[in-house]
């Protein structure tokens, strides 16, 4: 039977609990027929989340997120799976929750971003494995990247990919983990616009930008790349990571790389949370984002297909496909959160393509959730800018499996 407003209503509070606790009341309104529930719930502040999670990655979500529905959705020990993986928030926060971590991305990066920090590890462990590189003999084979690096730097950097290669190879059945965290460590400081990245001044790290780009900022700020010392900045980030601490052991993870709306290795009803957010169309180009880290880690850009969506009947169709493979691995009961934001200076709200794309698929759809800032007024929620460039929400849909 059909649910009205009201009734999904509560069954949505009853199946998240109380919100009392957020400072404010929330919000209950109603668009069309989708039920929106406006509040604070989490905050997106940076440095409130553990430390672990501070590896940067383009358009990817707070680890406060998925920490909200994995502890009211889940118990220890649940199963909690994300097709569209990117660096791993969910999987890693599932982990330190002591949940098992399933994940699933169409990047080959995203395996090599968050496999490592499912594992303990120490500071000692990489500390000691870091001397065992011969540093001064790299060989440089791409003398266009000293745009972005000291022709020393980038020896220590061939070198390390040497030594990365012949002890853990992309695709080894096996990982080394200690060579593992090293490589994702180095993937994380490529370049930025600080001394604690191996590269001169650049853009933020979440992307990378083209060589030609890159000369143009060293002529405007009239300077060249200093030479840094890869192996002390290594460690330095690995203190940062783990000075919250780490997992306590090593744990209960599947990690696969694939199209989202096809994952056989995951088995059916095998699921109690999906916690995920899908490319938001066109918006984000993660081939040209990421081409310097593909470079490091040996991946041939051209061999990843990444979809992007030009128009929102081939995104919701994506969409649809997905969710209807999440039927398959989802208990019954069991639910899916599947978070959206807004694309097109808000003009496209995905969140009700989304509720869309579900309809007759079997999942209850027990509303979207807009996690607005203190500053975002409500009427953002609909694309009114009321003075401002834009909005800051996260907008979640919620699912539950029949």
């Amino acid at each position: 039977m059909q649910l009205s407003i009201a009734d999904s209503a509560e069954k949505f509070l009853l199946g998240l609990g109380e919100f009392q606790d957020f400072g404010r009341a929330t919000e209950f309104l109603v668009e069309g027929e989708i039920p929106y529930y406006v509040n604070e719930f989490w905050t997106a502040g940076q440095r409130r989340s553990h430390s672990i999670h501070e590896i940067s990655y383009r358009a990817c979500f707070k680890a406060q997120l998925p920490e909200f529905f994995i502890s009211r959705l889940t118990r220890v020990g649940a199963t909690v799976f994300d097709p569209f993986m990117g660096r791993g928030t969910t999987l890693v926060q599932a982990a330190l929750m002591n949940r098992c971590a399933f994940g699933n991305d169409i990047n080959p990066l995203s395996v090599l971003l968050t496999r490592p920090r499912l594992a303990p590890m120490t500071v000692g462990q990489v500390r000691d494995a870091l001397r065992t590189v011969s540093w001064n003999k790299g060989k440089i084979e791409r003398k266009d990247l000293l745009a972005f690096y000291h022709p020393k730097t980038l020896t220590k950097l061939e070198a390390l990919r040497t030594w990365i290669r012949e002890r853990s190879p992309l695709g080894a059945a096996q990982a080394d983990p200690v060579v593992d965290w090293i490589r994702m460590v180095a993937l994380s400081r490529l370049s930025g616009h600080s001394p604690g990245f191996f590269s001169g001044r650049s853009l933020p790290p979440n992307q990378a930008i083209s060589v030609k780009a890159q000369l143009k900022i060293n002529r405007r700020l009239g300077v060249k790349p200093p030479e840094r010392d890869v192996a002390e900045l290594i460690i330095r980030k690995t203190k940062s990571l783990l000075r919250d601490g780490c997992v306590t052991q090593r744990s209960c993870f599947r990690l696969r790389t694939s199209v989202a709306w096809a994952v056989p290795a995951v088995a059916d009803k095998s699921v109690d949370l999906v916690v995920t957010s899908p490319p938001f169309l066109d918006i984000v180009q993660y081939a040209a984002d990421n081409w310097l880290r593909c470079w490091f880690a040996e991946i041939d850009p051209s061999t990843v297909a990444i979809d992007t969506h030009r128009t929102t009947e081939a995104w919701t169709k994506m969409v649809r496909e997905v969710i209807r493979e999440q039927a398959r691995i989802v208990r019954p009961g069991g639910y899916v959160a599947f978070e959206v934001g807004e694309v097109r200076k808000g003009s496209v709200l995905l969140e009700k393509l989304v509720w869309q794309a579900v309809k007759g698929l079997p999942f209850e759809r027990l509303g979207v959730m807009v996690n607005s800032q203190q500053f975002t007024k409500t009427a953002n929620c609909w694309g009114v800018i009321n003075g401002s460039k834009g909005t800051n929400t996260n907008r979640i849909v919620l699912l539950q499996r029949l």
